[in-house]
């Protein structure tokens, strides 16, 4: 099949090199975001899917507005379809019936639940124990397309949202290959969603990040994983912010105040309501990430109170 591509970050890339690999399909070109600035410098810096476009010599686009790329809307007449894997802006109505089979997605959520822009996150943050991704048919709503095929993936307690991102894409890229085939035969047809069933997995916000301590542990560590890599968990420590990159958890009856930090030789507990956080890396904030050990080190106190 003659395909378009459009995606924009590190999640997009293993179905992009999928699809550039198999001779079954032609790349006729490659959709993403702008080059972005980035650092002190403000250098621009071009997202992974160009930068992996580039390297499989493969034409690129970057329009800073869809509907105002007249070139972009040209180049869409005679696609079989346009394949749609996190590219972040939704795709003008009027273009969705140009490629022959239309935008086909690669959402990463078993729809409907999980719409939106952070599936993933919110997935891990809401403590769900199953994740998956969607093969799914764009219209003019937010993932509300019908969907083609769903596949499962269960959620390790130790994943964040990018060890799982990683797999997720991963399975998107191989049920992306094995579906298209089906799609352009006809034999799998794509089937609504139920709406009722629907649910939001709105974008992030830095605010997110604070730590509430009084809530349970399996909570704390649902949230220090769903915010990797961005906004980050983080609590205060003597009025400077302290990062939890990574993190376990136990359940355990204690009296300490919820908050309170515990030095135990190399070891850190953090009390909250019905347990520890166990914080295996944090980073205190102007300094670099280290392991808790090493953390415990410059700690003076046995026991000290985030907030």
């Amino acid at each position: 099949m003659k395909l378009g591509f459009m995606g924009t970050p590190q999640f997009a890339l293993p179905s992009l090199r999928a699809l550039a690999a198999c001779p079954a399909h032609e790349l006729c070109l490659v959709v993403c975001q702008p080059d972005k600035p980035r650092g002190r410098s403000k250098e621009l810096v071009a997202p992974p899917v160009k930068q992996v476009a580039l390297e499989l010599n493969l034409p690129v686009m970057q329009p800073e507005r869809l509907k105002d790329s007249a070139e972009l809307r040209a180049a869409l007449e005679g696609l079989d379809a346009v394949i749609v894997v996190a590219y972040g802006k939704l795709i003008p109505a009027d273009w969705l019936a140009i490629p022959r089979l239309g935008f086909i997605n690669v959402h990463a959520s078993l729809l409907p639940a999980y719409r939106g822009a952070a599936p993933i996150n919110r997935a891990i943050i809401d403590g769900c124990d199953l994740s998956g991704v969607s093969i799914m048919q764009i219209d003019a709503g937010l993932d509300t397309g019908p969907v083609f095929t769903k596949h499962e993936l269960a959620i390790a307690r130790d994943d964040d949202a990018v060890s799982l991102g990683a797999k997720l894409a991963e399975l998107g890229a191989g049920a992306l290959l094995e579906a298209l085939p089906a799609i352009a035969s006809g034999q799998l047809k794509a089937q609504a969603q139920d709406d009722a069933l629907s649910s939001y997995a709105a974008m992030l916000t830095k605010e997110e990040g604070l730590l509430d301590w009084r809530q349970p542990a399996r909570r704390l560590h649902d949230q220090i994983r769903g915010l990797q890599p961005w906004p980050g968990a983080y609590s205060r420590l003597d009025g400077q912010t302290l990062k939890i990159i990574r993190a376990d958890y136990v359940e355990q009856a204690h009296a300490w105040e919820p908050g309170t930090l515990l030095k135990e030789g190399g070891s850190l507990r953090i009390a909250c309501a019905d347990g520890f956080i166990l914080p295996e890396n944090l980073q205190l904030e102007g300094r670099k990430a280290m392991p808790a050990a090493a953390f415990a080190c410059g700690l003076k106190a046995a026991t000290c109170k985030l907030d």
